[in-house]
């Protein structure tokens, strides 16, 4: 005897069908009260400071009371000798350590996913500076700068080269600074690009060398224009921490020696320091406009192919 295992048509169509929700484009799976306590933090870290910030911009202030002036610390801020200056050390400062936190972290980070001894060690050494503070590297560094007695000239001596007075002389303070920020903050970077080349299928690399393609050429069509994530990423975060820069120069030079290695943060200080509590935070408000100016349309540029897919 043969049974029939066929479902009937009756039993077909009692089979219940599933419904498969279709999300709204653009709409949250998560209830919107998952929101909640970022969006408390957010407005207490930030919206309410800003607004705060804002509003004395346009007074006179001191811990005990404000007097509404208006544009006035404005009309002041930009009429500061030194912000001409200070503005213009800003963007060399910003520039100078972004390009070349783009460049070494790129090239480090190739180095450090190729097949090296300890390259796991390597990491963690190359990251350590990151960890490190600010003010701590400052007063390191100004110590092995020192023209007289810094370790760096005695070693550029030793092998018959004369070191400049890197945070004294004019010409060298700014640049002397960014260098050391670079020393700093290149970890990061580097960290950034071995998350992006890492992501790269290997297949790619695997194809182009079957195909005769040099190390240079994989390079050039396969890691650098995979990884142009990464280098949006580190090119916004290393601009923003340039143009904003304040400890690293206040603790090796403020802003010295008169006003060439002054930044924009650190005139901004030095009107605080003045007692003008206004004036300071229009500086601030000012400083803020800046970078939201620079970086927003840089950002929505690096990461439109992003967007539009």
């Amino acid at each position: 005897m043969t049974l029939n295992t066929a479902p009937t048509a009756t039993a077909v169509r009692q089979v219940p069908q599933v419904a498969h929700p279709k999300r709204r484009k653009g709409k949250s799976a998560y209830p919107y009260w998952f929101y909640l306590p970022a969006a408390v933090i957010y407005t207490a870290l930030f919206l309410v400071p800003t607004v705060v910030s804002f509003f004395f911009s346009l007074t006179r202030w001191n811990l005990n009371e404000f007097t509404f002036i208006g544009l006035d610390n404005f009309v002041q801020f930009f009429q500061e000798p030194a912000l001409i200056k200070g503005l213009t050390n800003t963007f060399i400062y910003g520039i100078v350590t972004s390009v070349l936190k783009v460049v070494l972290g790129m090239l480090l980070a190739v180095l450090l996913t190729s097949r090296i001894i300890a390259r796991g060690y390597l990491r963690s050494v190359m990251f350590f500076p990151v960890l490190l503070s600010s003010i701590g590297v400052g007063i390191v560094f100004t110590a092995l700068m020192d023209p007289r007695n810094g370790m760096i000239n005695e070693g550029l001596a030793a092998i018959g080269i004369q070191g400049p007075a890197w945070l004294t002389d004019p010409a060298w303070a700014l640049l002397s600074v960014a260098l050391v920020d670079v020393w700093k903050g290149v970890g990061l970077a580097t960290v950034i690009y071995i998350a992006g080349i890492v992501s790269i299928p290997q297949e790619y690399f695997e194809a182009a060398k079957m195909d005769g393609a040099s190390s240079f050429k994989s390079f050039f069509n396969i890691t650098l224009p995979l990884a142009r994530p990464a280098t949006a990423t580190v090119i916004i975060l290393s601009l923003i921490g340039g143009l904003r820069s304040f400890d690293l120069i206040w603790a090796m030079t403020k802003g010295g020696p008169g006003f060439t290695s002054d930044v924009i943060a650190s005139v901004i200080y030095k009107q605080y320091q003045a007692g003008f509590y206004g004036l300071s935070t229009a500086g601030n408000v000012v400083l803020f406009l800046l970078v939201t100016a620079i970086i927003l349309p840089l950002s929505m540029f690096l990461n439109r192919k992003e967007v539009e897919q």
